[in-house]
């Protein structure tokens, strides 16, 4: 891992973590890089300090440490036609879209394709009131919203720390 201090061109300064200095290169070079602060993808190294390397104990990974392509973009982003700049969510919405999902599985029950089954017998009255998530097709979001049945879409980032 390596850590760069960074400057966006609003000044605002901040820390990225990369797999090595080729990885910032190429999201750099690909504008997948935002500030916390601002969201804009006009980033650049800002001067610091070189860090002396020693034997120390092993330490957690910090909570900013920017993944691989994969991650740093949603998977559902379309590829960019020729000189287009796609927005990219700034690290801070990606971090709290984790922290939704971590808060969703840790406090509600994955029943995976059988959401909409389940989501109306909830509705109903025929299984226990309880939080759920899972997957479901537009159609079956479509037969929801006809029966009253409440529910919300939440984008489903990688979760970086597992």
């Amino acid at each position: 891992m390596i850590c760069y201090r960074l400057r966006c061109a609003n000044g605002h300064v901040f820390e990225g973590w990369y797999k090595d200095s080729s990885t910032f290169a190429m999201l750099r070079q690909k504008h997948l890089l935002s500030c916390p602060d601002c969201g804009t993808a006009s980033v650049d190294q800002a001067p610091m300090a070189p860090a002396i390397v020693g034997r120390a104990p092993k330490r957690a990974a910090p909570q900013n440490v920017v993944p691989d392509v994969a991650a740093a973009a949603p998977a559902a982003t379309p590829t960019p036609a020729a000189g287009q700049v796609l927005p990219v969510l700034p690290d801070v919405v990606l971090g709290t879209l984790r922290e939704v999902r971590r808060t969703i599985e840790e406090n509600c029950e994955n029943v995976g394709n059988r959401f909409a089954d389940e989501a109306l017998r909830i509705h109903y009255g025929e299984a226990p009131e309880r939080g759920i998530y899972g997957e479901m097709s537009q159609t079956q979001q479509e037969e929801l919203k006809e029966e009253g049945v409440a529910f919300q879409n939440v984008p489903w980032v990688r979760d970086t720390d597992s």
